[in-house]
């Protein structure tokens, strides 16, 4: 009776511990499409591979196309050589001050979207630094949800290196670290609610050894147009849309007029003679600091260039 009894309670402590079990949470699933709304004002921040990008204008006339009638608006921010802790947006004071200038132009143009693309260094430095990395990564998408509330972030990663002939050095080792720093982004960005894109996968993935055999780099880091052309069709992809599947001299109408409006925007938020404008040496031609703004007109008077010639390719597109 004794071993009946303990047998029994033993099956009711089984059961209700049975009962209790709750299952885990499910982890956040990643998003393959990113849902642009019309009117959205989409702003590209990062280092090097993003601020080239205006020197071609290849990213926006293919999301522009992919989008269709749905009408954004895209301001480059990027600055070569930039770090998540803002080191080549300040000019003669401490990082700190390159993030009070990106506050600065958020404020300015109050992003709805906002896609990043950082951590190429890494590639050199290994990954001994990627719990800084990551730490000042979440510092960063702080101070934009602060600036730019309610903007949807979009993380990128950088795109893999060229081995190109000698004397430019082999990328290989270089781009197995931007393989595991791409690894620890994904599991950042959707720690931290955001779209992910993996660029380094979608261009290719490590690289196979040797030297490439179709260079799209100049010197195995820095993209060529032809380079451009593909990275932004597969951001495009990346974003869940479909690249348009036009010949590259049917976008140049459009591109003439991005790259028009890049130019403009440059000049608006970074002149060349900042420092005279806004710096210490203000007390010199401080007094044409007024004649900033008065880019925004123009600027958006290239906006509106943009989605007519858009809107000219697409109707010629349906009366084929």
């Amino acid at each position: 009776m004794i071993v009946k009894a303990i047998l029994l309670s033993l099956a009711l402590v089984c059961t209700a511990s049975a009962q209790d079990v709750t299952p885990p949470a499910a982890k956040p699933a990643e998003k393959t499409t990113f849902e642009f709304q019309d009117g959205d004002r989409v702003v590209l921040i990062g280092n090097t591979v993003i601020e080239r990008e205006q020197r071609y204008a290849t990213f926006e006339p293919r999301l522009a196309l992919a989008l269709g009638d749905t009408k954004v608006t895209v301001r480059n921010l990027a600055w070569s050589g930039d770090t998540v802790f803002g080191h080549a947006r300040s000019y003669f004071g401490p990082p700190e001050e390159g993030l009070q200038r990106l506050t600065t132009h958020l404020e300015l143009l109050k992003p709805t979207v906002v896609m990043l693309c950082y951590g190429s260094e890494l590639a050199f430095e290994k990954l001994g630094g990627l719990p800084d990395f990551l730490s000042g990564y979440r510092s960063y998408l702080e101070l934009i949800r602060k600036n730019a509330p309610g903007a949807r972030i979009i993380i990128v990663t950088p795109p893999p290196l060229e081995t190109l002939p000698p004397p430019l050095p082999d990328q290989t080792d270089a781009n197995k670290s931007l393989s595991s720093f791409r690894d620890a982004l994904r599991k950042f960005a959707l720690s931290q609610n955001t779209y992910f894109i993996d660029l380094f996968e979608l261009m290719g993935g490590i690289p196979k050894t040797g030297v490439a055999s179709k260079a799209l780099t100049e010197n195995g880091v820095h993209y060529t147009a032809e380079g451009y052309a593909k990275l932004s069709s597969k951001l495009v992809e990346g974003l869940g849309l479909t690249p348009p599947a036009i010949a590259p001299a049917e976008l140049d109408p459009i591109r003439r007029e991005v790259l028009a409006k890049d130019e403009l925007f440059f000049n608006r938020w970074r002149p060349q003679n900042e420092t005279y404008l806004f710096g210490f040496r203000k007390h010199e031609q401080g007094q044409n600091a007024k004649e900033i703004p008065m880019f925004d007109p123009l600027i958006d008077q290239a906006d509106g260039k943009i989605q007519a010639a858009k809107a000219a390719l697409l109707a010629s597109k349906k009366q084929l």
